[in-house]
């Protein structure tokens, strides 16, 4: 309802004052006991979770030394204890504020990026994903371009594209990392290669070398857009999937090689991501080459090095996961196997003790 006269609104708005002036008390009451209450709950919680977690290495480590001493059922039970409750801890973790790293630290300084609420953690991790999306569909579109003409522009402008899009990659998953997502150190780094790789790329000169790996490159750029598409749309099922059964974290997220849990309708994109990693070994033999060039600069073997270089941390990390995931879910099938024999000899006593006594 609109007032009618200038009284009505001067009444109305030092009734608002009194109100006003409630509100403000409530709001510091609130500030003051919310900040130091839960300040204090916070650290007392990451305290006795780090107490919590040490003691349980200790437990972990004598129960190695002690082995050969104990039966097998009580090992296999101990194990799965630890493995539950050591699950249960990380679980607790992610609720509570993390300290930034010290990449964050640089370029945010003390901000803290710790996103409390599940639901902000969730959508800041699906922003992540449509970012990397929509920045592959724009850098495919760009290069596709760039083959079909020869503009000076339209290449910086995709070289700038590249920079940007990693530097901005590097600053997110770095706070994804604070915020509990499981991405392995290589991934990250090999972000920050490929920041490197797009900053040397971006001044490079505009000479014959250049010239004779340009469309070469414009390929790459093709190439690695329609494998980061087809990931996305994997790796998103997949996820959806497991996390509908509640078999998966909610941070993890899709990355540019091989993870540990791509195991289901993998025989079409694992050849494709080793594929990627030879025309990466490709640029790096070409660059290698245009290096004797008479007009290449400095830029070309440092490309070249650090094509290489990409190359040989995927091909390496990916062929070491693969037989590690292996291992690990042999040895999961083995403690279930161990489990329920030990399950159904603890059945068969209770029911021996059971007839006896009847």
């Amino acid at each position: 309802m609109e007032y009618d006269n200038i009284e009505d609104c001067v009444r109305n708005l030092a009734d608002l004052d009194e109100e006003f002036k409630l509100l403000d008390v409530r709001n510091i009451f609130f500030v003051f006991n919310y900040s130091q209450e839960v300040g204090e709950l916070q650290e007392k919680c990451v305290k006795q979770l780090n107490h919590h977690r040490y003691r349980l290495g200790i437990i972990t480590r004598s129960l190695k030394k002690i082995r050969k001493k104990c039966s097998s059922d009580e090992v296999v039970k101990i194990s799965q204890t630890i493995s539950k409750r050591k699950s249960q801890l990380h679980d607790m973790e992610q609720v509570l504020p993390k300290p930034n790293g010290t990449y964050l630290k640089i370029i945010l300084g003390k901000l803290n990026v710790s996103m409390l609420n599940k639901n902000d953690r969730f959508r800041y991790k699906n922003e992540y994903e449509k970012f990397k999306l929509i920045l592959s569909i724009i850098g495919f579109v760009l290069a596709v371009i760039n083959i079909l003409t020869n503009v000076r522009v339209l290449e910086i402008m995709l070289m700038f594209l590249l920079v940007w899009y990693y530097c901005t990659l590097t600053i997110r998953e770095s706070i994804l990392k604070v915020n509990g997502s499981r991405i392995k150190g290589w991934w990250r780094f090999h972000h920050f290669m490929s920041t490197v790789i797009s900053g040397v790329l971006l001044i490079w000169p505009n000479n014959s070398p250049w010239y004779l790996f340009r469309q070469q490159f414009m390929y790459f750029v093709v190439f690695i857009s329609i494998i980061q598409y087809l990931q996305f749309v994997y790796q998103s099922g997949v996820l959806y999937r497991l996390k509908a059964l509640g078999e998966r974290h909610n941070m993890d997220i899709t990355i540019e090689g091989f993870h540990s849990w791509m195991w289901r309708g993998l025989s079409f994109l694992l050849p494709v991501l080793f594929a990627g990693y030879v025309f990466q070994f490709y640029n790096a033999y070409t660059l290698y080459k245009l290096s004797y060039h008479e007009e290449a600069t400095w830029q070309v073997p440092v490309l070249s090095c650090l094509f290489f270089l990409l190359f040989l941390g995927n091909t390496i990390t990916t062929s070491m996961v693969i037989p590690q995931k292996f291992r690990e879910r042999f040895m999961n099938n083995r403690n279930i196997k161990e489990w329920n024999i030990i399950e159904r000899r603890y059945l068969r006593k209770g029911k021996q003790k059971r007839y006896g006594k009847e």
